[in-house]
């Protein structure tokens, strides 16, 4: 499908046309050096690899404020002083950014499209207006929702949480707002929906039962999914883990905290994981890390790709620049199969001092830059290089006799125990990390 640059009378990105592909030798920073989304890497095209994704909230809603300091960035779709004249045209400005940036999908929360009314119903009518304004925008740029999610975390109704909040009534503000948000995703076609628990946790267990809470968020995920299945959405269900920010202890802690939640109360069958890479960083664990514990179990659904400062330590969701954790992370991914109804979203923000509208582009073109390349690098030492070979050559020991019996549990400790007393003491096996990490320096 032939995408237009721009919907409706006004253009945003003025004197920004479609990003084009210019190769490594050019110095031009509005061009692609190493994404060609039609580029065969293997048996798929980069596009089908990596499944880029735009947010919409940091993208088009975030103006560069931090804690310390208001907006610094002033974007012209926020001019009109109507909310909803502001949330059409900011929606314009979304579209026309994904044409021209040619990414294949986009993610929202459902206050990043439409404002709150003052009842839940007025707040659903406004939704759904914004819903009907985006499917008609969708179809004339063929752009496609990889996920929806709700913002059960921005209104003060939730500073105690939303699923987990002590008082009922706020989950059933939770819930219907979760309803509006499903009911948005499935008009929309969204392949994926979300739940991140900012306020799902904990400041003090004085006051706190953490038991009732965290029976109350899975009975809460358990509606949602038969609400969802019942209004004929067949995607995922992804659940987004946090150590802490702006809860003290948030429940979803980390990857492998999130499967063990998932597989108690029996949600694993529906429900899957969305990775940060700032979280991981937060949780004291790398990006791959993360990606492993899930690709372990069965439960990566799709990334949110972005980075942290490792001198910071709050969530500074930086746009991916370092190739060399984007390898370790497509290392996994690849192995795992690759990324199928998951993508890649930039959830990242440009800097708090880069007020240009260009910055924009230019932040996510260095981005998309960088997983292509780690995309390259990573398919050629899985495919090309003698590592996979050697890491398996690690495990040799149990691909036959005794070992094979102990991984198929005919062993039991007695066995295992005259064993080792027949065997003797075991030399000493190199790991050979070097040798593994100047490997990956050398196809970098």
């Amino acid at each position: 499908m032939t995408r237009q640059l721009f919907i409706g009378d006004k253009e945003y990105f003025r004197g920004i046309g479609r990003i084009p592909y210019e190769g490594q030798e050019s110095d031009n920073p509005m061009a692609f050096k190493c994404y060609e989304a039609k580029r065969m890497v293997g048996h798929k095209t980069m596009e089908q690899h990596l499944r880029f994704a735009v947010c919409y909230w940091h993208t088009f809603c975030g103006g560069g404020a931090d804690p310390f300091g208001v907006d610094t960035q002033v974007f012209p779709w926020d001019a009109p002083a109507d909310p909803v004249d502001a949330a059409r045209a900011r929606m314009d400005a979304a579209f026309e950014f994904f044409t021209k940036l040619g990414v294949p999908y986009y993610c929202f929360h459902d206050r990043d499209m439409a404002p709150e009314g003052n009842t839940v119903a007025e707040s659903e009518a406004l939704l759904s207006t914004m819903v009907e304004l985006a499917r008609e925008r969708q179809e004339a740029t063929g752009m496609k929702l990889l996920w929806g999610t709700a913002n059960l975390f921005g209104h003060p109704r939730y500073m105690n949480g939303a699923a987990t909040n002590p008082d009922f009534a706020v989950v059933t503000h939770a819930a219907a707002q979760v309803k509006a948000a499903l009911d948005a995703t499935v008009a929309l076609g969204g392949e994926n929906y979300v739940f991140w628990g900012g306020r799902e946790g904990y400041s003090s267990l004085l006051n706190t039962e953490t038991q009732r809470e965290l029976d109350h968020l899975a009975r809460f995920l358990e509606t949602a999914r038969d609400y969802a299945r019942g209004i004929g959405f067949t995607g995922t269900f992804l659940v987004e883990p946090k150590p802490m920010e702006p809860s003290k202890h948030q429940y979803d802690f980390d990857a492998q905290t999130v499967i063990g939640f998932l597989r108690h109360y029996g949600l694993a069958g529906d429900f899957k994981v969305n990775v940060e890479a700032n979280h991981a960083t937060l949780a004291g664990h790398s990006f791959s890390h993360e990606l492993q514990m899930c690709t372990d179990a069965g439960l990566l659904g799709s990334i949110d790709a972005n980075r942290g400062d490792p001198q910071n330590g709050w969530d500074t969701d930086q746009f991916p620049s370092d190739l060399y954790d984007a390898v370790h992370a497509m290392l996994v991914v690849l192995a795992d199969g690759g990324l199928t109804q998951g993508g890649l979203n930039f959830d990242a923000k440009v800097r708090r001092e880069s007020v240009d509208l260009e910055d924009i582009f230019i932040a996510h073109i260095g981005g998309m830059d960088t997983f292509a390349r780690a995309l390259q690098v990573a398919t050629r030492l899985l495919e090309g290089s003698a590592m996979p070979v050697h890491k398996a050559g690690r495990y040799r020991s149990f691909d036959s006799g005794d070992g094979a019996a102990f991984e198929r549990g005919e062993l039991d400790l007695l066995a295992l125990r005259n064993l080792a007393v027949a065997g003797g003491e075991p030399n000493h096996t190199s790991g050979k990390q070097e040798w593994y990490e100047n490997l990956v320096n050398q196809y970098l």
